[in-house]
C-alpha cells in the first residue's frame, strides 16, 4: 500500500491553523468510522467501532474520543442516534492525511485496457476518451467523466450560427469526426446571411487545415491582394487619375477619382478602377474572415463526455476524483476521472483514475 502523494505547497484544508495532531487512538477511531461509513453509507456507533478495532476498547472509551473528533469538526450526528459521520472537512483529512492506497487488481487492469486500447483502425481520440469514460464509470459505480481541451482539428466542415446580435455559435466538424461548439463575439451588425456566406467560403478553400493554418492562409491572402492594391493604387495616384483621402488611423482610406469621363479614353486605366473596386471588396471580406477564425479559435467551449448526467455537478455532497491526461510533448490536454457521492470508495477510484489517465496519456502520444 502507498499513500497518496501529498502537496506540500497546499494550504491547510481545516483553516490556518491546521488541525491538532491525532494521537495513535484518535486515529485509528476516526479511520475505523470513516472506512466504515465509506462502505455502508450509515452512521457509525461507539459499539461498532469497538468491536472491529485492532485493540480492546470499550464503547465508552470510543464514544470519548468521537466527542474530541466531534469538537475539531471532523465528524457529526446527522440525527439524533449515537451514530456519526464524517463531515467534508474530515473527509479531506481522511484522504489527504490517512487514506492509503493499494493498485489495481490484475482483472480490473485488463478490463480498462479491453476497453480503451479496442483495435479499430477508424477509432477516433474521441472515442478513446468515450471509452475511458465508460470504463471509469462501470468500475466505480460512479458517473466517469471525461474533460477534453479545444483541440486543433482539420476542419471537414465549419459553421456559424447566429444566436444573439453579437454572439454566435460556431460549430466544427473534424475531418476525425469529432465535433467542437464554441461561443464567439461578432460584430452587432453581422447578418446571418454575412454568416452563411463565411461558412460557404471556408468550407469550399480551407477544408482540412486547422483553424490555425486557415487563418494564416487568409492572412497570406490578405498580404497578395493588398500588394496588388497599392501597386494599382499608387499607379493611378502618379497619373493624376486618384489621391488618397481622409486617410486616418481610425477611418478607412479613401479613394478619390478625379475626372471619371476621361477614364472612357483610357481603358487601362478604367480597368485598373474596376480592379481596385474587386480589391476593396475582397479585402473587407477577408479582414472579416480573419477575425472570424480568430474569434472561433479563442471561443469558450470545451468538448464534455459524461457517464452520467451533467446535473451531478450542481448536487451537493458529491465529489470528483480526477487526474490529468498528456499529449506527446507533455502538456496537459485534459483531465479524467469519476463523480459520484462523497462516500466513494476513495482506494479503489484513486488508483483506477490514474491508471486510466496514464493509459489515455500513452495512447494519444503515439
Amino acid at each position: 500500500m502507498n499513500d497518496i502523494p501529498r502537496d506540500t505547497d497546499r494550504p491547510s484544508l481545516l483553516g490556518g491553523a491546521g488541525l491538532p495532531g491525532l494521537d495513535e487512538r484518535a486515529r485509528d477511531i476516526f479511520r475505523q468510522l470513516v472506512e466504515t461509513y465509506l462502505d455502508t453509507g450509515e452512521p457509525v456507533g461507539s459499539r461498532n467501532i469497538s468491536r472491529l478495532l485492532p485493540v480492546s476498547l470499550s464503547p465508552a472509551s470510543v464514544r470519548n474520543v468521537m466527542a474530541d473528533l466531534e469538537q475539531l469538526g471532523l465528524i457529526f450526528s446527522p440525527h439524533t442516534s449515537a451514530g456519526r459521520v464524517p463531515t467534508e472537512t474530515g473527509l479531506r483529512f481522511f484522504i489527504d492525511a490517512i487514506l492509503e492506497i493499494g493498485d489495481l487488481t490484475t482483472s480490473e487492469r485488463r478490463s480498462i485496457e479491453a476497453a480503451i486500447k479496442a483495435k479499430d483502425p477508424g477509432r477516433t481520440v474521441e472515442d478513446v476518451l468515450s471509452e475511458a469514460s465508460r470504463s471509469l464509470s462501470g468500475l466505480s459505480r460512479g458517473a466517469g467523466i471525461v474533460l477534453a481541451g479545444k483541440a486543433d482539428i482539420r476542419l471537414k466542415h465549419i459553421e456559424f450560427v447566429r444566436l444573439e446580435p453579437n454572439r454566435a455559435l460556431v460549430v466544427l466538424v473534424g475531418e476525425d469526426g469529432s465535433v467542437e461548439n464554441r461561443l464567439i463575439d461578432i460584430d452587432p451588425g453581422t447578418t446571418p446571411s454575412a454568416l452563411v456566406e463565411a461558412a460557404n467560403y471556408l468550407n469550399r478553400a480551407l477544408r482540412g487545415r486547422t483553424l490555425s493554418e486557415a487563418r494564416d492562409e487568409l492572412e497570406q491572402q490578405r498580404k497578395v491582394l493588398q500588394a496588388e492594391l497599392d501597386q494599382l493604387t499608387a499607379r493611378l495616384v502618379e497619373a493624376g487619375v486618384a489621391s488618397w483621402a481622409d486617410a486616418s488611423s481610425d477611418r478607412p482610406e479613401t479613394l478619390i477619382v478625379r475626372g471619371r469621363s476621361n477614364l472612357l479614353e483610357d481603358v487601362r486605366a478604367a480597368e485598373d478602377l474596376e480592379r481596385i473596386r474587386l480589391l476593396f471588396d475582397d479585402l473587407e471580406t477577408q479582414r472579416e474572415l480573419i477575425s472570424l477564425l480568430s474569434n472561433a479559435e479563442t471561443g469558450h467551449g470545451v468538448r464534455i463526455f459524461l457517464g452520467s448526467e451533467s446535473r451531478l455537478f450542481s448536487l451537493s455532497g458529491s465529489s470528483l476524483v480526477v487526474s490529468p491526461f498528456h499529449d506527446s510533448d507533455q502538456r496537459i490536454v485534459g483531465a479524467l476521472g469519476v463523480i459520484g457521492p462523497t462516500r466513494l470508495n476513495y482506494a479503489r477510484v484513486v488508483p483506477m483514475v490514474d491508471y486510466t489517465a496514464k493509459l489515455v496519456s500513452r495512447l494519444i502520444g503515439r
